[in-house]
């Protein structure tokens, strides 16, 4: 394993956000990759610094708002969302009130967003040819 890095990014490297809690293990191993690969990045923790509606909205945006819904998490069962017709507004405003419900990590470079564990999409964006 590489040695932590400092907090300072080199001009070369991508600005890279990474929006999850410390406790999700998708997050975490998100933050495991970018460090292998040596690449600081800015990472916020949803449970100390809730997301902004307008970050939020960029993510909606790219991915969809039903994208950003984990249908696995007991929040999601418990608030019985999965029997409820809502539209991506209804979404958006449910993500907004319990970011619980967020799938995680939010992963964003540039224009490009992930929901989720997405270990090829950002293997894409590291490489050379972008």
């Amino acid at each position: 394993m590489p040695a932590p890095l400092g907090n300072t990014p080199t001009k070369r490297m991508p600005n890279i956000q990474v929006f999850g809690t410390d406790d999700s293990n998708a997050t975490r191993a998100a933050l495991r990759f970018f460090r292998e690969r040596r690449i600081v990045v800015h990472y916020v923790d949803l449970r100390k610094k809730p997301m902004a509606a307008g970050e939020l909205r960029r993510f909606v945006d790219r991915l969809g708002a039903a994208d950003l819904l984990d249908t696995e998490s007991r929040p999601y069962r418990e608030q019985g969302l999965a029997y409820l017709a809502t539209d991506t507004q209804g979404i958006t405003q449910r993500l907004l009130a319990d970011s619980r419900l967020l799938r995680l990590p939010l992963v964003r470079y540039g224009d490009a967003c992930t929901a989720g564990r997405d270990e090829a999409a950002w293997k894409a964006w590291l490489s050379p040819q972008r």
